[in-house]
């Protein structure tokens, strides 16, 4: 039974919300033992139950929230010792639309701390890495990896709310081999989101099929008077795409996403897939992003440290979160505060942020890469003159095993997102599908479409699902 088909169910009274939670919180506690997919898990899902709304368009439909969206009254750390005992009292403008359509939150998904991270295994102190829903011994995707794990994982209709800076959504979507959908930047209301890079984070759906992400999209979409970088667009009826044909519809192949550092047996499987693409009757051609392929790692990642750098300034202690006992000046006690409670990987981007950003090299370095990025924002507006989607493989490889993870450096980690880091400074929407199994393991396919195309994606994304 797929999502729509489950909310129709609770809809028409042929499942009680009630009794359906009820075994879905019996089956994540279980679950969260062996997997570690939530850091919190809502204690007060039955209650939500039977107090939902029943026409609404997520009626009874079970959803988490990754654990840098605010949820009211429940602990939300980003994944950081840091925040810990921190309980927002107002939600997400994401969270409050999911609970005015009928939706039941059952908990906050695991992540690396505060986003920083490629595979969901720079936790921060007290958290557990979520593994991989396929095999313990591999990365769930970082850094919505919680997201990903617990929506491949569950028997039971469900959507996670996820959050992308750099790839964060694609990621774990293409490693445990679920749909996640990330839209254009500002599509989706950041109000209540706890910032990594205010210019690139994104909230949207990861589920098991390209439908119930396309219908969570309908929902969380829209302006809010809220947030200053919310689209003042309409929102498409993203469901209407599911079944359009997709003849003549126009997709690059780009070639340097099938190039070198990309796993050859990956590539395989998402040129597969565009054959199928292709014999549905889209058109595809090959086509070339030299600029976004080699600047896109560089330009993100002093544009995200540099962001992130001056957005984790505010917890030091004295209105969120840890603190410490004041002595020696407040100098000393936030520096103290910081130490103790920030993990390796979140002080290693705030060292690099501050230091792109610092007076004699900020031209240097961060002027410079938002430079870079605006020519990246050209090169892909004039792909899109002649193409509708553009077709690659997620992520370069198949989900590592820990035990190779801990062998790469931070900068071989950080390459990792070479494929999802060009639509995320662009701010353009993307989608990954499940493309097939390699070793047993699943392959991501991610297509990319036009700032506000996200029913292109949809479209595409429906047929070959």
């Amino acid at each position: 039974m797929n999502t729509i088909e489950f909310i129709q169910k609770i809809r028409n009274g042929e499942i009680d919300p009630a009794e359906n939670i009820a075994r879905v919180m019996e089956e994540i506690s279980k679950l969260n033992k062996e997997y570690n997919h939530f850091n919190m898990i809502a204690d007060d899902a039955e209650k939500q139950a039977k107090n939902i709304n029943l026409k609404g368009r997520l009626a009874g439909l079970p959803v988490s929230v990754k654990d840098c969206i605010c949820v009211k009254g429940m602990e939300s750390r980003s994944g950081s010792k840091i925040l810990s005992g921190y309980k927002p009292v107002f939600d997400a403008t994401a969270v409050r639309k999911v609970r005015e359509e009928g939706g039941i939150i059952i908990g906050k998904t695991s992540q690396d701390e505060f986003g920083f991270g490629s595979f969901s295994s720079n936790m921060g102190e007290g958290f557990e890495t979520p593994l991989n829903p396929v095999d313990k011994k591999r990365a769930c995707g970082g850094s919505s990896g919680g997201s990903g794990g617990i929506t491949a994982k569950i028997s039971f209709p469900h959507i996670s709310l996820g959050e992308s800076t750099g790839g964060s959504i694609a990621s774990p979507a293409s490693f445990c081999g679920v749909t996640g959908l990330c839209p254009t930047y500002g599509r989706v209301s950041r109000y209540g989101l706890i910032d990594y890079g205010n210019s690139l984070d994104k909230i949207g759906p990861m589920a098991k099929s390209v439908s119930g992400a396309a219908l969570m999209l309908e929902i969380i979409a829209g302006h809010d008077k809220n947030e200053s970088t919310s689209l003042d667009k309409p929102v498409d009826a993203y469901t209407d795409y599911l079944q359009k044909d997709i003849k003549g519809m126009r997709i690059g192949v780009i070639r340097e996403a099938f190039g070198e550092g990309i796993d050859d047996e990956v590539s395989e499987k998402v040129k597969d897939a565009i054959s199928r693409l292709e014999d549905m009757g889209a058109k595809t051609e090959e086509v070339s992003l030299p600029l976004t392929m080699k600047y896109g790692i560089p330009a993100y990642y002093l544009i995200s440290t540099s962001e992130a750098s001056t957005n984790l300034a505010k917890f030091c202690g004295m209105r969120y979160g840890k603190t410490e006992e004041l002595e020696d000046g407040f100098n000393k006690y936030f520096s103290k505060v910081r130490s103790s409670n920030l993990g390796e990987e979140a002080k290693r981007r705030i060292m690099l942020g501050t230091f792109a950003r610092m007076a004699g090299y900020r031209d240097a370095y961060y002027i410079k890469a938002l430079k870079v990025r605006s020519m990246i924002i050209k090169e892909y507006k004039k792909v899109f003159k002649k193409f509708d989607l553009l077709a690659s493989p997620t992520m370069p490889s198949i989900a590592p095993k820990f035990s190779d993870i801990e062998k790469l450096s931070p900068l071989q980690q950080y390459m990792m997102d070479v494929l999802t880091v060009g639509p995320n400074i662009a701010g353009l929407p993307h989608l990954s599908v499940n493309a097939g199994e390699l070793k047993g393991m699943p392959v991501g396919m991610m297509m990319v479409g036009d700032h506000l195309e996200e029913k292109k994606l949809v479209q595409a994304g429906g047929k070959l699902e």
